[in-house]
């Protein structure tokens, strides 16, 4: 350790520790339920910023006054650290880049998505129509789903790539080194920013102090795979990995710092073993599809949040499916769970 300070308690503690390691958060707003996003700045050489909030007038309002009240300018940027593809975290990266000159890290594969994000976001958008329409979404209800989506893509933003960050390799500023993991699951593309020194994590959206990240069903940064992508498998895989880092912070893409995150990962992977069965017991003696099983866990909100909803039901599924405690079958396009 770099400095004898005592263990955060609360999550001022735990800011105000961030804080002393050149570490200050940016929470900035979103037109999301999730609420605002953390963007972190370091203050080294290179000044950095670690992802870069949606791309409305208001969060670039927000992101400069923040950058002024610590005595820096979107233009003093010199690098831009990106931990994944989702709107609330890119939106401004083109703004940024442009105005600042900035370096642009991101994960290797996640480079050529952002080149071209609007190709690449409408085609996530047409892969997830496909699994709705699979798995028992209405086609109407498809349809609304997948107009709103279109319309949200103008919150994200293409950016140039200038450094291309590889699973486990060292990121190195003048004053600290941040190890690259790539942590996928709640998106393919999550990467997350360790520094052993300090035992700080920077994570993104990986772990959560009060949401668990849904570990969305995406289409692979690759392009399309058979068979679907088990998000939920990968991202539980991901938190065992995590798990393991002697971590004394967790900085989030959302909300309070993570200060036990051993403890809050053991119960991330209680609840979906829980939710598991009880997916489970709600099979018993019917085949049903994840959208069935979605309303019958969460009524409406199935409806309204329903690609969210089915993708967090395919995950526990896959879970029961892995575990030989279920089958998945295909009929008239459409696929049905059954216990065994």
């Amino acid at each position: 350790m770099t400095s004898p300070d005592r263990p955060a308690t609360s999550a001022e503690d735990a800011l105000a520790l961030a804080q002393r390691a050149g570490i200050h958060r940016i929470a900035l707003p979103t037109p999301f339920l999730v609420g605002r996003v953390n963007c972190y700045l370091i203050e080294d050489e290179p000044l950095t910023l670690i992802d870069t909030g949606p791309n409305s007038g208001k969060s670039l309002d927000d992101l400069e006054r923040s950058l002024a009240a610590l005595g820096h300018r979107v233009e003093d940027l010199e690098l831009i650290v990106v931990t994944h593809q989702h709107i609330d975290h890119v939106g401004l990266l083109e703004i940024l880049a442009r105005r600042s000159g900035a370096e642009v890290a991101a994960l290797e594969a996640l480079g050529p998505y952002l080149s071209e994000f609007s190709r690449n976001a409408a085609a996530d958008d047409e892969f997830a129509q496909v699994v709705m329409r699979r798995h028992g979404v209405p086609g109407d209800l498809a349809t609304v789903l997948g107009s709103l989506a279109a319309a949200f893509r103008a919150f994200g933003s293409s950016g140039h790539v200038t450094h291309a960050l590889r699973d486990g390799e060292d990121l190195k500023l003048r004053d600290r080194t941040l190890q690259i993991f790539h942590r996928p699951g709640h998106s393919p593309s999550d990467t997350i920013l360790w520094d052993a020194e300090r035992e700080i994590l920077i994570a993104g959206d990986h772990l959560l102090a009060r949401i668990s990240s849904n570990p969305l069903v995406s289409r692979p940064l690759s392009g399309p795979s058979e068979p679907r992508p088990r998000a939920l498998l990968q991202y539980m895989e991901s938190l065992q990995a995590t798990r393991e880092l002697p971590a004394r912070l967790v900085l989030p893409g959302h909300g309070d710092p993570v200060l036990e995150h051993a403890e809050l990962i053991d119960e991330r992977l209680r609840m979906h073993r829980r939710r598991a069965a009880r997916v489970h017991q709600i099979l018993d003696g019917a085949a049903l599809s994840a959208y069935e099983i979605a309303v019958r866990m969460w009524g409406n909100v199935a409806v309204t949040q329903a690609y969210l909803t089915l993708s967090e039901v395919l995950g526990h599924l896959d879970l029961l499916v892995a575990s030989e405690q279920a089958v998945e079958r295909e009929a008239d396009g459409t696929s049905r769970f059954q216990a065994l």
